[in-house]
């Protein structure tokens, strides 16, 4: 934002200070010329772009989401000093301005940029809402609430959904007007064309995507929240967003739940995921009840029967991606084949025991909250 980084200079100007703006994520918005001594923390967030989880946290600690004003944060061993000025606008936090304290920045010296602060508050709160859109109900299958939803945009487009983590203790949500500053994920850090719907009733941010940056903007936004992300399938005609935004919303439940698949899913890229995540899950636990046995038996048989039926029952490549030796292998697939009664020579039972397992990884993964037992299959060269 060109204008943001124009404040940012004149911020450093005037009160002679290393100068960054962050948004609410911690992502790099803009920085001034470097004046005087550098630290770690400023060094790392100008070269990756946003501040690491560890000094998030340590920044958190000191209330700057709630603060309404300057918040001096001591320096520690490879930290200096700063002064946090977070960046308000309709009593919302939108960002934070950063300035490296060599013991000159007196509250009235801070005083005198105030109309500078609250202009690049403005900006980032403008831009915010202008990437705001009622997608859940454009999303709608009904055609009227479409409608009504006024949203306009050209094809092709693509939806995503991500999962948020929930608003900590403490942070304002702010009104409807600022809604999801904390959960749109830095909306003016994404690409232009980009809409987002953070909702307010539910750690799910709704986006709406040129379909050629997709998979870029899930992506950026998985790692601003640290969570995942699922992509619908595009679509020619925005009016079909919304077959889009089911894909995008089945896609994250297959990132959240298999490992191979996280932390962003793309539909078209799920293969039979496609089938497994549309089952109810009263048909997914039935299905995976056909392999319950091996499971029974210890992650390492069921996982070696699933790393076979992966490789299309090749023994050799098989046994070279577990690390264990042929007769191993043979041995367990014996013993698969009696606690199940099927044999893994029949088509039919093969398929069975590989939907099976699929099924189970989601099913387990749905019951415990965490990502289920198919993880990234080693593919030989």
């Amino acid at each position: 934002m060109a204008d943001v980084q124009d404040i940012v200079d004149e911020i450093s100007r005037v009160l002679d200070a290393s100068v960054t703006l962050e948004d609410r994520s911690f992502t790099l918005l803009a920085y001034g010329a470097q004046i005087g001594d550098v630290d770690r923390v400023r060094q790392e967030s100008i070269l990756r772009r946003r501040a690491s989880a560890d000094v998030r946290a340590h920044f958190e600690a000191y209330g700057i989401a709630a603060a309404t004003g300057p918040v001096r944060i001591p320096g520690l061993p490879g930290m200096l000093g700063r002064v946090c000025v977070p960046l308000r606008h309709g009593g919302v936090t939108y960002g934070y301005l950063w300035l490296i304290d060599s013991g000159a920045l007196t509250d009235e010296r801070l005083a005198s940029v105030a109309p500078l602060v609250s202009r690049a508050a403005a900006l980032l709160a403008m831009e915010a809402r202008a990437r705001h859109a009622p997608l859940r109900e454009f999303f709608s299958a009904d055609p009227s609430t479409r409608a009504a939803a006024g949203v306009d945009v050209d094809g092709p487009v693509t939806a995503v959904a991500v999962r948020t983590p929930p608003e900590r203790p403490g942070e304002p949500s702010g009104p409807p007007a600022g809604r999801g500053s904390g959960r749109a994920g830095a909306p003016w850090s994404l690409p232009r064309g980009v809409l987002t719907d953070p909702g307010l009733d539910e750690p799910l941010v709704a986006v709406l995507a040129p379909a050629a940056q997709a998979g870029e903007v899930a992506r950026r936004l998985s790692g601003v929240y640290g969570a995942a992300a699922g992509v619908g399938g595009p679509r020619e005609d925005p009016d079909e967003a919304w077959q889009s935004w089911r894909e995008a919303l089945l896609a994250l439940s297959v990132a959240e739940h298999v490992e191979r698949h996280a932390p962003v899913a793309s539909w078209p890229d799920l293969g039979v995921y496609r089938l497994l995540a549309r089952l109810s899950p009263r048909e997914l636990a039935d299905l995976a009840a056909e392999s319950a046995a091996l499971s029974a038996a210890g992650p390492s048989l069921a996982g070696t029967v699933e790393a076979y039926l992966d490789r299309a029952g090749h023994v050799q490549r098989t046994a070279a991606a577990l690390g264990v030796h042929r007769q191993t292998l043979y041995y367990r697939l014996e013993k698969a084949e009696r606690l199940t009664g099927l044999d893994l020579g029949d088509g039919d039972d093969r398929l069975l025991l590989h939907l099976s397992l699929k099924a189970a990884a989601l099913t387990a993964a749905a019951a415990t909250g965490e990502p289920g037992r198919s993880g990234p299959s080693r593919r030989p060269g």
